[in-house]
């Protein structure tokens, strides 16, 4: 047996995602649940409910989340930490509040959070950070005494998510036609978000152009772009570029969009493009249907070859890398010296969350991190 690893003073990890309908029938339920309050177009819910019924109704983020889980588990397991996991959803079952509530009934009292998304925005980490104060003002409501919530830091430079990326690109590489492989260009993408939103992303004194949300990914654009120069001998051009806009067509968003960008390249004249989701968990509804099924079909009218890159899902590096995060937090609020693991130029993000950071649009309640009473 391997040696007891120490989580103390944590007592569960939550897993907390997205969600996403599993038939038919919860489409427009889920949606609505999404969009509430958001403003969203009414056709634009409509278009993408058509995405969910290509795909017979249901999204794969709750199977992914359910891999995830096994991952995680037997990973704990497999190293001697011994710490439940919990998954609850944001927009869908098994929803949050249901889940806090069975962790508390369970006599959870100290719960660090996962979240399935890895880069700091307010729809990315605030709004997790809301939606758990929401549940935690719930669950007081019920008069049900409350544990005390933590999230995980952002983990978009550990090394356990950014390799898994960087041989996913190498795969794609491998996978096109030899005589365009060398010339072949990197599409690195991720969810295109309001530019006021990204403006504001990340702490009050970083804020700038595209804020953090558009620095750590172009920090981990670069990771993968040099760890795959390294490994093949090729400099392959590369872009960020931005998929899944859901917003009112007068509102400016991050640009340019995946097809467009698609097009531009191939008016260029490259000979072929790898695809790279360095945004997203996991290969859930929007990779499938905005890369795998609208920009393949773009890069098909135009006769460009392409691939898309996997993303970093259940695998066991991520696993891993989510157990060194637990151990690196658990350290960190026992007193003990730990040194935190982190690649590229921007090092080990922030525990708590300033105060300020990442703000909504419009002032929302207290949100669960340091300027909330749910810490």
């Amino acid at each position: 047996m391997p040696d007891a690893l120490d989580a103390t003073p944590y007592d569960a990890l939550l897993l907390l995602s997205f969600g996403g309908p599993e038939g038919p029938d919860e489409v427009v339920p889920f949606l609505e649940n999404v969009t509430r309050g958001r403003g969203i177009p009414k056709e634009r819910l409509k278009e993408v409910g058509q995405h969910y019924f290509l795909f017979g109704g249901v999204s794969p983020i709750n199977d992914q989340n359910r891999a995830l889980l096994d991952a995680l588990r037997k990973d704990f397991a497999e190293h001697g930490l011994d710490l439940p996991v919990y998954w609850g959803n944001r927009n869908w079952g098994p929803y949050l509040t249901d889940t806090l509530r069975e962790a508390v009934a369970d006599g959870r009292r100290r719960i660090l959070v996962l979240a399935t998304s890895a880069y700091a925005s307010y729809s990315g980490c605030r709004q997790y950070r809301e939606d758990l104060a929401g549940a935690l003002a719930t669950l007081e409501g019920e008069g049900l005494e409350l544990p005390r919530i933590d999230k995980i830091r952002h983990y978009f430079n550990h090394p356990g998510f950014v390799e898994p990326m960087a041989e996913g690109v190498l795969k794609s590489l491998a996978e096109l036609p030899e005589d365009v492989r060398a010339g072949a260009h990197i599409a690195f993408t991720t969810h295109s978000i309001p530019t006021a939103a990204a403006d504001t992303s990340g702490p009050v004194e970083g804020h700038g152009d595209g804020g953090a949300y558009v620095r750590q990914h172009l920090d981990v654009a670069r990771l993968v772009a040099d760890a795959v120069r390294e490994r093949t001998g090729t400099d392959h051009p590369w872009q960020l570029v931005y998929q899944s806009r859901s917003g009112a067509p007068h509102i400016p968003w991050l640009e340019p969009d995946i097809c467009d960008h698609l097009e531009e390249r191939h008016a260029a004249g490259v000979p072929a493009v790898v695809m790279a989701p360095i945004g997203f968990v996991s290969d859930h509804m929007e990779v499938l249907y905005d890369l795998d099924t609208e920009a393949t079909a773009k890069a098909a009218e135009l006769g460009l070859p392409v691939r898309r890159s996997a993303t970093v899902g259940a695998d066991p590096r991520f696993a891993a890398a989510i157990r060194d995060l637990v151990l690196e937090r658990a350290a960190v609020e026992s007193g003990r010296n730990v040194s935190p693991c982190a690649l590229g130029a921007l090092g080990p993000s922030h525990n708590l969350c300033p105060v300020g950071c990442c703000p909504a649009r419009t002032p929302k309640p207290a949100a669960a991190g340091a300027d909330s009473p749910y810490a």
